[in-house]
């Protein structure tokens, strides 16, 4: 009897052991803060001839955070805008958008997608007539 106790008590140690490390990495691979900036892009077309009056809309996972400031007459945007969010999920996807401000209906020129991972990372992405430019960090500072 006293070693089914004993083998019964290691068990459920065990198993203890195992759901708390698992808990741990749980926390430590999900929900953490996100943060975009230093957004810019070159190379940007308007219609016809004219300039863009461009502006980008950001999205981390399913959370909408909004859009920048309107540049009127760009073609190499700088956004002075940072947008943040807070506990999203590992391997969510940062979404931007890149749009022409234009009476009636606004022109979409481009969508930049991509998977989140931990630290600070520079990214580059090209549109059909232009580049993307954007800094992320994701995950607690240590």
């Amino acid at each position: 009897m006293t070693r089914q106790c004993t083998m019964a008590s290691l068990s459920l140690s065990l198993g203890l052991l195992v759901l708390c490390t698992l808990a741990l990495v749980h926390c430590d691979l999900h929900d953490g803060p996100v943060r975009v900036y230093d957004i810019r892009a070159s190379n940007l077309k308007g219609r016809f001839f004219s300039k863009p009056d461009p502006y980008v809309k950001v999205w981390c996972g399913s959370s909408f955070h909004g859009k920048s400031s309107i540049l009127k007459k760009q073609e190499n945007p700088t956004w002075p805008n940072q947008f943040n969010f807070a506990d999203i999920l590992h391997n969510s996807v940062l979404t931007l958008e890149v749009w022409d401000d234009v009476i009636g209906l606004d022109r979409h020129m481009g969508t930049c997608k991509i998977t989140i991972r931990p630290g600070t990372h520079t990214e580059t992405c090209h549109l059909k007539k232009g580049t993307v430019y954007y800094t992320y960090s994701y995950g607690y500072s240590h």
